[in-house]
């Protein structure tokens, strides 16, 4: 058996060797000669999988390990009889994660108070549901925006222009796609970038695209009040230099990448693998994860909350690291800074989850209780 890989994809040979030869390549520079006599081809979400680069080889399984799929030639993979998997869900608490320190640095910055923003979440899938419910039991106001569940589900959702009058806070965590009942491609263009809300804080987490990045450019310059978090960019990893430079945050498409995430969705596609192959996963990622470098923290019961949410975020994660590297990395000319964008990504440090923490209280106090728990970090009896 015959695998090519992402060389980025981590824990490739605990996962995957005892399946078969493993050959690895540059997520961008995988072509049709890499893939000429495989029989499985692992990838992330830089890797565009199409007719052009299957058509006529071996390969007859495909795994992205990402939540999104727009990278993916589903269509031509239904025809070919390919079988393919994605990692749903393995690096969502990652991008919560991420989107809680942005809010963190955003109320240092202007002094607000978050417990009285209301926030607007567009997308309702792993992500943004994941997004929603910490948000909701830390007591916020939320709203919802995402048709197609609203079409499915009904329930209580509201529509993007609701979001966009009301919201002092815009998240998004929507796919990317150009067709359906809302196509996301330039979601957010100049007349609605416009509209937002006075003082209003825009976060894009999902796909460069779903932002018109050439119009929200010239949208900061001529309103200072809205306040902008990129991950991710329209032509990444080819990055709007005075687009970067207007943002409170901006980061090289890093959100979700927390050493649980990425390894969870190495270990979602090597049982979706086994699955194909008919046969038992053997290894477990528990069995893989290193143990927390911030394991357990200790409050005492008269801690002020907003302290304590201050505190046992950023001490997990705190994108303003992240904002600092790739900021040092927008210099030289393009070619620089394509190769300094993924130079990034490939050598991100290790960054653990909330919901590994341990968080002891001492004394009675249901307001610290109900926000650790809020967080998904794990609340611990004395």
């Amino acid at each position: 058996m015959r695998i090519v890989a992402d060389e980025n994809i981590p824990l490739l040979d605990a996962f995957f060797s005892g399946i078969g030869e493993i050959r690895r390549y540059p997520g961008r520079t995988l072509d049709r000669a890499a893939v000429a006599d495989a029989d499985i081809l692992l990838v992330r979400s830089v890797t565009k999988v199409t007719r052009e680069l299957l058509e006529g080889t071996p390969v007859r399984f495909v795994g992205t390990c990402t939540i999104g799929t727009d990278h993916l030639d589903l269509e031509y993979f239904n025809e070919a009889g390919i079988q393919w998997s994605s990692a749903p869900g393995c690096n969502a608490r990652g991008v919560v994660d991420y989107v809680l320190g942005s809010l963190l640095t955003l109320a240092e910055i202007e002094g607000a108070d978050l417990t009285q923003r209301t926030y607007g979440v567009v997308g309702a899938g792993q992500v943004g549901s994941r997004l929603i419910k910490v948000l909701r039991e830390l007591g916020w106001n939320v709203l919802v925006c995402d048709p197609p569940r609203q079409a499915a589900e009904g329930g209580d959702y509201v529509s993007l222009d609701e979001i966009v009058a009301r919201c002092d806070v815009i998240s998004l965590h929507t796919p990317l796609s150009k067709t359906g009942e809302l196509p996301t491609w330039h979601l957010f263009d100049r007349a609605r970038l416009l509209d937002l809300k006075p003082g209003a804080w825009l976060i894009n987490a999902a796909r460069g695209p779903i932002v018109d990045n050439t119009a929200l450019r010239e949208v900061l310059l001529e309103r200072e009040d809205l306040q902008a978090v990129l991950d991710v960019w329209e032509h990444e990893p080819l990055v709007d230099v005075e687009l970067a430079e207007l943002c409170v945050i901006g980061t090289p498409h890093i959100a979700g990448y927390s050493l649980d995430g990425r390894q969870r969705g190495t270990a979602q596609i090597y049982q979706a693998l086994c699955a194909h192959l008919g046969q038992s996963p053997n290894i477990s990622l528990d069995d893989l994860l290193p143990k927390p470098w911030l394991a357990h923290v200790t409050l005492d019961a008269a801690t002020d909350p907003a302290w304590a949410l201050n505190m046992l975020c950023r001490g997990v994660y705190d994108p303003r690291r992240d904002d600092a590297d790739f900021r040092r990395s927008l210099v030289g000319d393009a070619a620089s800074q394509r190769l300094a964008f993924d130079a990034l990504r490939k050598h991100y440090p290790p960054r653990r989850e909330i919901d590994s923490l341990y968080v002891s209280i001492n004394g009675q106090s249901d307001v610290l209780r109900t926000m650790v728990a809020a967080l998904g970090a794990v609340c611990v009896s004395d």
